[in-house]
């Protein structure tokens, strides 16, 4: 454990955390890169020219070292973030370079709030951070290794099918090309693919399953992103990669996971954050003894862009839990859609306010607006679970 005296001297640099902003983190990766390029293939080099990583570092120093003797909290973080380290193959080698570069920016940009006492405070300080990284990884790698189908690091796979979901979603089926099992994942858990030739470095993306039905086969739904900083990866994926084709693969991870399948579950999602509420949803109908209610909301932009539909549709007419609901930005001529926003005091939609678990995927303004709207009915902020696309953010 950490002294009261690291303890305190760690939460004394709160302020000057909070006064930099990114500022540390952009030097921090300016300087992890120039002398270690090789992490180059770690790391997802969009979201650092996008700024999205070092917003996300910075998030995760301040909460550092705001909840340092907050154990509940801290455990919190590390577990979800851990299972990200997890589907990138960050290994304990990776930690003590990190803490180099993190404790000579602090040095660097501050050094008369990092002098020598405070910097001593903060390298203990992220030394217990970075065993408690390790143990947890470590554990999450072992598991991995022994469950039935399981593998560290990258497994080959071939692409059997490639299926149109809507204008924008494509999904790929992929199958081990080793001809061995593929282990069984929780519904609502990613998968990270590997991809040498689309840049200078590797390329790692997570993307979650999209199919939860076991049949020694991953399915991911990919959306065409545009944009400055997005896209390089989904882009290749949509216009490089063939039925044939084979993908590196990092096994199934993620936080973000169906917890009770007997409670109301309300389902919400936009866009692309389709996929892993349709994986939950299918494990939840795929126990024929589960005659629980189930609620299935969903925006986007128009029909068009809206993935699943048929088949969310044919799933409505056999199960009769399943309450599907969806809204259109525009063109909302289907007689079941709605326009606008999403709604949630609609007098079609019966919502389990105090009992009910809510699951919330896309954009994060939408997921945003979803969660003070439901708060707002009288949700608890508890009951309420949310997965972002990239570095972590809260809502």
């Amino acid at each position: 454990m950490l002294s009261k005296q690291t303890i305190t001297a760690v939460k004394s640099t709160i302020p000057v955390l909070a006064n930099a902003g990114v500022a540390i983190t952009e030097h921090f990766y300016q300087r992890l890169f120039s002398l270690n390029p090789e992490l180059k293939h770690v790391f997802n080099m969009s979201n650092q020219a996008g700024g999205a990583q070092p917003f996300a570092l910075f998030n995760a120093l301040a909460a550092y070292a705001t909840y340092i003797d907050d154990l509940d909290q801290l455990n919190t973080m590390v577990s979800r973030i851990a299972n990200k380290h997890v589907s990138l193959d960050i290994q304990a080698e990776h930690y003590p370079i990190v803490g180099e570069h993190l404790l000579a920016t602090l040095a660097e940009l501050a050094p008369e709030t990092f002098n020598e006492p405070t910097l001593k405070a903060w390298e203990e300080a992220y030394a217990y951070l970075a065993n408690a990284f390790i143990d947890v990884e470590s554990t999450m790698y072992a598991s991995q290794r022994v469950t039935n189908g399981g593998w560290n690091g990258k497994r080959l796979f071939k692409v059997i099918d490639k299926v149109e979901e809507s204008e924008q979603i494509t999904s790929f089926y992929f199958i081990p090309v080793d001809q061995q099992p593929i282990r069984q994942f929780k519904p609502g858990q990613y998968i990270t693919v590997n991809i040498n030739g689309a840049s200078d470095y590797q390329q790692k993306r997570q993307y979650s399953l999209s199919q939860f039905e076991y049949k020694n086969f991953y399915r991911i739904s990919v959306k065409r992103e545009t944009g400055e900083y997005h896209g390089l990866i989904s882009n290749y994926l949509h216009d490089e990669v063939k039925i044939g084709s084979q993908i590196e693969l990092i096994a199934p991870a993620g936080d973000f996971v169906l917890r009770d399948a007997a409670k109301h579950n309300v389902l919400i999602s936009a866009g692309v954050g389709i996929t892993p509420m349709f994986t939950m949803l299918q494990a939840i109908l795929e126990n024929k003894a589960n005659s629980a209610e189930v609620t299935f909301i969903h925006a986007c932009k128009n029909a068009g862009q809206h993935a699943f539909h048929q088949h969310l549709r044919e799933l409505e007419t056999v199960y009769s839990q399943l309450h599907y609901h969806y809204w259109y930005e525009t063109n909302a001529d289907d007689a079941k859609a709605k326009s606008g926003f999403i709604d949630f005091s609609h007098p079609e939609i019966k919502l389990p306010i105090e009992d009910g678990d809510f699951y919330l995927c896309g954009p994060v303004p939408f997921m945003r607006f979803c969660k003070h709207a439901l708060m707002d009915l009288g949700v608890k902020s508890e009951q309420i679970y949310y997965e972002v696309f990239g570095p972590h953010n809260d809502l």
